[in-house]
């Protein structure tokens, strides 16, 4: 009879849970960058809350923080690279970026070896070239166009989304430790695995924001200044492209400046053109090298090319979301199976 009421109960819970999670939905990624933000900045509150006459002001201190530091500028810079985006795109179609005539140009400044080796790989042919580079630069400033518009312009979803974060935030940051207990609790596993699991947990989720995005607004940041110097057109569309690169392991910024010092080589602008390249190389690219381990250390222990797939699987799954929640789910399974492995040969 126990074991009947256990599996009704158990039925009742998993049921319940499934309809919570799905009136849930609709704030999916509010919910989980509330959960992102309380996680990276609990050490700051927990900082700030030694120093204050009431620590209970700490929370509602940090998600002031938090705005000021990350949201208005995101805002800020959504709006201005709406504006560029919709006027890159603009420029696409009217003809006044002619990709057929700046292809010939480059093309023209190649060695007749090189053009041979673009001939074998059908690279020579300029209809196929302006398509090739045309249609997806089109999409891209077409959606980023869309997506920073809305968020930018403080639309009403964006709004309402913006306040169930903050609000989110500030609860977590207030009753995290209560929160977090009860989970653990609630988890039926043993100690030694609910501590593994709840300490990878926010080491990938720590790991993943301070060295993947952090370092790829650094590099996005110093790419667009270097484009604003240069003078080079929309340098917050591709500070933002850059920076969206930079996320994903083994890609990289270089595909932005690297193809744009090139076509300022082979365009005539040397100096130019040099400057970028070296700029790429001792600034942008050294920042990845730099701020990545020192930020990270080694609180992932992913191999590069596991967090190279389970970002871009994220990203097709989940959206923005999926840079954090790929890696995260990746870094569990890795966990899950370390001590399952663990298990099995404690009871040999």
């Amino acid at each position: 009879m126990r074991t009947i009421e256990d599996q009704s109960f158990l039925i009742l819970l998993i049921a319940v849970s499934v309809a919570f999670g799905w009136i849930l939905q609709p704030y999916f990624g509010s919910i989980v960058w509330g959960i992102v933000a309380a996680i990276v900045f609990a050490p700051f509150c927990n900082w700030l809350s030694g120093f204050l006459r009431w620590p209970s002001l700490a929370p509602l201190i940090t998600v002031i923080v938090t705005i000021a530091i990350v949201i208005v500028p995101l805002i800020v810079v959504a709006a201005a690279l709406g504006r560029e985006a919709t006027n890159l795109y603009r420029r696409i179609q009217s003809g006044e970026i002619d990709f057929v005539g700046n292809t010939q140009q480059i093309l023209d400044a190649l060695p007749g070896w090189a053009r041979d080796v673009l001939g074998w790989f059908g690279l020579t042919d300029l209809d196929t070239m302006r398509a090739a580079l045309t249609t997806p630069l089109v999409k891209s400033s077409q959606y980023l166009a869309t997506q920073a518009l809305s968020f930018g312009s403080l639309t009403f979803d964006f709004i309402i989304g913006l306040c169930v974060m903050l609000y989110l935030l500030f609860f977590l940051l207030q009753d995290g430790d209560v929160l977090a207990r009860r989970v653990k609790a609630a988890i039926p596993l043993q100690d030694g695995r609910k501590k593994a699991l709840v300490t990878r947990f926010i080491a990938v989720i720590r790991a993943t924001v301070k060295g993947g995005i952090l370092v790829a607004m650094a590099q996005g940041a110093l790419g667009g200044v270097a484009f604003w110097f240069l003078s080079i057109h929309s340098p917050v569309f591709w500070a933002v492209v850059m920076a969206f690169l930079s996320l994903v392991p083994a890609v990289g910024a270089a595909l932005v400046w690297l193809p744009l010092a090139i076509y300022l080589l082979a365009t005539g602008s040397i100096g130019q053109g040099i400057f970028l390249i070296a700029y790429g190389v001792l600034v942008i690219g050294l920042i990845d090298n730099i701020l990545r381990p020192f930020l990270v250390g080694k609180d992932t222990k992913l191999p590069d090319y596991v967090v190279l797939i389970s970002t871009l699987g994220g990203i097709e799954v989940f959206g923005l979301q999926g840079f954090v929640i790929g890696p995260l789910i990746a870094a569990m399974f890795v966990v899950t199976w370390d001590i399952f492995a663990s298990s099995r040969q404690s009871a040999v």
